[in-house]
């Protein structure tokens, strides 16, 4: 069960405040309202995040053969050692066991949102948060930013409703990709939410001095890949649990709401950041993944030869 009305994504709108007026001078208009769009930039993050994840993999297999015997001797310490009641260890153990994988995949992610979220709150550091977790056409500092945003929230309910709608379909989106591709999926939505953007001048015209967060497009790639997976998935509205419909209407709903709001003009949501997400997502699941993920073996092969003749093999080799 998911939140299907919840999933909203917000501008930072600011009136012309001394650091945006400051950023306006020192870049121009011109560049202000005509965005580059850095495609290098763009290809070089979808190639470090779905490297990165491949080489995750392949160490985390490793690791597991390594580590088997290892296993084993904590399972049977475990049984033998002396239980403590009301240990709060053994409570927090006990609850990260319960969890699906999925649930853990996702924690480290809710951190870090809920740390990003009050660090907003401390005065010192608006003017690093400005310049690093939002997404400033006006910065010189592009890429970094595009990643970083996907952290930011506007406001405690904006978290508290991404976060509940990435725990609902975590453990749907972690099954079908495996944790590493769900984690290079999510970071690399950040450019392609922001791609739409890019191209929308008209909309940049009418908020020259927006700033903008990606999350809820990057949770919209999650929702969307998992609606267009498993289209006959039964999903319900958040306190209305009695109403229910199939992920791919649910998926068209929110499309078509977010492009007549895109078409329409309406500000309250980022329908352009929405529809990023939600493309990048659709294509992913239907073409993506073969021509990305299943094509990383050469990749891991040639880390996999740098590994063993760096000493990496020390302990075995998968």
């Amino acid at each position: 069960v998911a939140v299907v009305g919840a999933i909203r994504c917000y501008h930072l709108h600011s009136d012309p405040a001394p650091i945006i007026r400051e950023y306006r001078t020192q870049h121009g208009l011109e560049e202000l309202f005509h965005p580059p769009t850095d495609r290098r930039g763009h290809a070089m993050e979808l190639r470090c995040s779905f490297g990165s994840a491949a080489i995750w993999q392949y160490e985390s297999l490793k690791s597991r053969v390594q580590s088997y015997f290892n296993e084993i001797r904590a399972d049977w310490l475990e049984k033998v050692r002396p239980q403590k009641r009301g240990d709060i260890r053994k409570e927090i153990n006990l609850w990260w066991n319960s969890l699906s994988e999925g649930q853990k995949t996702v924690t480290g992610i809710i951190a870090a949102n809920a740390v990003v979220f009050c660090c907003w709150r401390v005065p010192p550091l608006q003017r690093f948060m400005l310049r690093y977790f939002t997404s400033n056409p006006a910065s010189k500092t592009r890429c970094l930013p595009m990643l970083l945003s996907t952290f930011s929230h506007v406001s405690l309910f904006h978290l508290a409703a991404n976060m509940y709608v990435l725990w609902s379909f975590s453990s749907s989106a972690v099954s079908m990709l495996g944790r590493e591709q769900f984690m290079a999926v999510y970071l690399s939505a950040a450019m392609f939410v922001r791609c739409p953007r890019g191209g929308l001048a008209r909309h940049w015209e009418r908020t020259p001095h927006s700033v903008f967060v990606f999350q809820s497009g990057a949770i919209m790639t999650v929702l969307a890949a998992v609606c267009a997976k498993i289209p006959e998935a039964k999903l319900a509205i958040i306190f209305l649990p009695m109403f229910t419909f199939t992920a791919a209407n649910a998926l068209k709903a929110i499309v078509a709401m977010d492009t007549a709001g895109l078409l329409l003009g309406w500000r309250f949501f980022d329908h352009a950041a929405h529809l990023g997400g939600a493309m990048f997502g659709i294509w992913y699941v239907w073409f993506g993944h073969e021509l990305i993920w299943m094509n990383r073996e050469p990749f891991v092969k040639v880390w996999h030869d740098l590994r063993t003749r760096g000493g990496g093999n020390r302990g075995g080799s998968v």
